[in-house]
């Protein structure tokens, strides 16, 4: 990921933070068959390894999952983004030499990824996906919900994914290379907008 110094972020806080807040990734992959990609929602065992481990699952019909791997896989994490016009530059009444850009915030996962079918860790990988999406609800369903045999034939329909992280890649592209009275009128905009990942990025900006 292409990341000028100004976006760069190096905080492993903050990069585990915004993995943990992304509710679904794009899993990446290239093979003997080209470049491979899933939206897929994953969990962070932070727990395992340097950088932590991700886990998911994908459909056992999807050909990633049965296509080796070359190199590491990609593991990408957006979180809030928005359009930034220019109007909201000073330079746009002094100069005009101003153009649009996005803001922005992202964490690139690479490590090499492993497939696995086994039944017990498949049910473990779902069914901590089912909790940590299903536990802010009031009435949260869980996998023991279903009955076994109609759970343990929806497993077999999958395969499950780890992926231990070797490496992070952050960037947090929220106008710090603007002026702060142009910060101050992008935040400003921003929080003004309908869109409430308008807003939440405006919040963001460094002031």
């Amino acid at each position: 990921m292409y990341t000028p110094p100004a976006f760069r972020d190096d905080d492993s806080d903050s990069l585990r933070a915004t993995i943990r807040a992304a509710r679904l990734a794009n899993f990446v992959t290239a093979t003997a068959d080209g470049v491979l990609a899933t939206p897929l929602p994953l969990f962070l065992e932070e727990s395992e390894g340097e950088h932590g481990v991700l886990y998911g699952h994908l459909a056992k019909a999807n050909p990633q999952g049965r296509s080796a791997a070359l190199g590491d896989a990609l593991a990408i994490f957006m979180g809030p983004d928005a359009y930034v016009t220019p109007s909201w530059y000073e330079a746009k009444q002094e100069s005009g030499k101003v153009v649009p850009t996005w803001n922005y915030v992202a964490v690139h996962a690479y490590g090499p990824v492993e497939f696995f079918d086994d039944a017990v860790r498949l049910l473990d990988v779902v069914t901590r996906l089912t909790t940590l999406h299903e536990g802010a609800r009031a009435a949260p369903w869980a996998v023991s919900d279903a009955p076994p045999d109609f759970v343990q034939a929806q497993l077999r329909g999958i395969i499950g994914l780890r992926l231990p992280i070797t490496r992070l890649e952050g960037k947090r592209k929220l106008s710090q290379n603007r002026s702060p009275a142009d910060r101050a009128q992008v935040s400003a905009g921003l929080a003004a907008s309908d869109r409430a990942t308008d807003r939440e990025t405006g919040a963001l900006i460094p002031l």
